[in-house]
């Protein structure tokens, strides 16, 4: 017999997935829509450059329409995930560790990048290049799973690098279990993506509870105690307007995110 606790696990499990499913099929759609209008502008480029100019003022209006469409892509646009991710630099026989200055706390977590040189390679790009400065922890979740995610350079899970990196370390947390979960334990760091293989960019998710999720998510770092209390404490005032799902209570604005070895 389930529990009413795992059948509010189990919905909270499904809600996500669907979440990270509908943003790939709007994803797809944006594509479409991408190439019809990359067309066009190829085919009026010949005719002069008054034809051009008309046919941006178009262009600028679609894809207002656009953003304003629930249908709209909240994952990286085509454009920016074609681009490569970046040369391997990092020592793969290292751990590096992600210091983290927040608004509610220091955060930092170690990476073993012989487990998880593509995405440990990425942060320590990205940090590098002043990335994550400047942004926001824009969702937390308080039932079923129990993360705070970031990132995200637009806040509100729609952004990205502008580009992907592939998997990793997708056996480290042991064998699924029946309800095809395992257990992502409290002090993980791993890597949100769109719900189809190799889709992860810039977002992260730092989990402060016992959490089952599909084995999809790669895990790539592990927090310090006080880092894990600074993120439980967080989770503990809860998410804006009362939800489960949403914003943190308690704004977290990263200030500065930097990547060395351990």
């Amino acid at each position: 017999m389930v529990s009413s606790d795992q059948r509010r696990r189990q919905l909270a499990r499904e809600k996500f997935e669907r979440q990270q499913q509908r943003r790939e099929e709007a994803r797809r759609r944006t594509r479409r829509l991408t190439a019809v209008i990359a067309s066009v502008v190829a085919v009026v480029a010949v005719a002069g450059v008054g034809a051009y100019l008309a046919l941006d003022d178009d262009g600028k209006k679609d894809k207002s329409d656009a953003a304003a469409s629930p249908s709209a892509s909240p994952s990286p646009s085509p454009s920016e995930s074609s681009a490569p991710e970046p040369a391997m630099k990092i020592d793969k026989t290292s751990k590096y560790t992600m210091s983290i200055k927040t608004s509610q706390g220091d955060v930092a977590f170690t990476m073993d990048a012989a487990k998880t040189p593509h995405t440990t390679n990425s942060f320590k790009s990205l940090a590098d290049k002043g990335f994550f400065d400047g942004t926001k922890c824009h969702r937390l979740t308080t039932q079923g799973i129990f993360v705070l995610q970031c990132g995200d350079p637009k806040g509100d899970g729609t952004g990205g690098p502008g580009y992907t990196i592939p998997d990793e370390n997708l056996t480290a947390l042991g064998k699924a279990g029946a309800d095809g979960t395992v257990t992502y334990p409290a002090g993980t760091v791993a890597m949100a993506n769109t719900a189809q293989p190799h889709t992860g960019g810039s977002q992260f998710f730092l989990v402060y509870k016992d959490s089952k999720l599909p084995p999809t998510y790669t895990p790539f770092g592990t927090m310090d105690d006080a880092s894990l209390k600074a993120v439980k404490d967080i989770g503990a005032a809860g998410v804006a307007g009362g939800a489960t799902d949403g914003a943190p209570k308690k704004a977290v604005d990263i200030s500065k995110a930097a990547v060395a070895k351990s």
